[in-house]
């Protein structure tokens, strides 16, 4: 008799370890990651640069910032912006960084990648949380040359550098960290809008400014209720990763980030499940 062959699926880890190897390398050969790369790093020096030069009247400008980190996170943690210089700190890499995750899963499907890939039976929640982790990883390395750049700027302009080193340190570690709540949610909304390619990027510059959470800070703040609360799940708790931030900060960063993973890799993975991918 004629033995029957066996052929075992690949496990969960060697099926992700293929996705993320197919997937890094596309990241790291085409110029997108770079040129954002960049953009992460010129922005908060050129934003430290306008706020010293001289307006029409030959007046220098008064400053946005009183110290050099301010333009790497806010002073304290804030539901409501106050002003322009709490608005723009290392949270900007959220907004260009889904910008980036758009182009980056767009052209998945604009190439044909997405059917070709799911025609040979990948299983969908490889390809979210693949997508996920790259892009996480992409918007960390953006955080970083964020930092270099606004450094950098901060220094050149003069402002004054006096820190807390320890809260700096967190704040960083802490918008990092959010990069995989903010990577899962691009990749989740590019999922949803993937026949409509300028849909998902606007959708993803909308969640990324803060839109919603200001909105809705501001009408509960008019209703004479705590705000803190929004920011768990409306701006993924990174007005927490502040320059007077402690360890409970760092942690909310943690848990929030994961549960925006968790929830995010799950809804898409459904999503996919049920609805034609291409």
């Amino acid at each position: 008799m004629a033995r029957e062959l066996k052929f075992e699926s690949p496990s969960f880890t060697r099926r992700l370890g293929g996705m993320l190897g197919v997937d890094f390398y596309r990241l790291f050969h085409t110029p997108l990651f770079y040129i954002f790369l960049a953009i992460a790093a010129i922005i908060p020096a050129m934003v430290s640069g306008f706020t010293s030069m001289p307006d029409q009247n030959g007046n220098v400008m008064e400053p946005l910032y009183q110290n050099a980190w301010q333009i790497i996170a806010a002073s304290k943690p804030l539901y409501v912006i106050e002003g322009i210089a709490d608005y723009a700190n290392m949270n900007m890499v959220f907004i260009f960084g889904g910008i980036m995750v758009s182009i980056f899963i767009g052209y998945d499907y604009k190439s044909g990648y997405v059917k070709q890939l799911f025609t040979t039976h990948a299983k969908k929640q490889d390809y979210m949380i693949s997508k996920s982790l790259v892009c996480a990883f992409a918007m960390a390395c953006m955080c970083i040359t964020y930092f270099i750049g606004g450094t950098v700027g901060g220094l050149l302009v003069g402002y004054e550098t006096t820190v807390n080193v320890g809260a700096l340190l967190i704040a960083i570690l802490g918008k990092i960290i959010m990069s995989l709540g903010w990577a899962s949610l691009y990749t989740f909304l590019n999922v949803i809008f993937r026949r409509y390619f300028g849909i998902s990027v606007a959708s993803s510059f909308f969640f990324g400014t803060g839109i919603l959470i200001i909105g809705a800070a501001a009408i509960v703040e008019n209703l004479k209720l705590p705000t803190a609360f929004l920011n768990i799940f409306l701006y993924g708790a990174s007005v927490n990763a502040n320059l007077s931030s402690g360890i409970g900060s760092l942690v909310i960063c943690i848990v929030v980030s994961v549960a925006w993973a968790v929830i995010y890799n799950v809804a898409g993975t459904r999503l996919l499940n049920k609805c034609d991918v291409y």
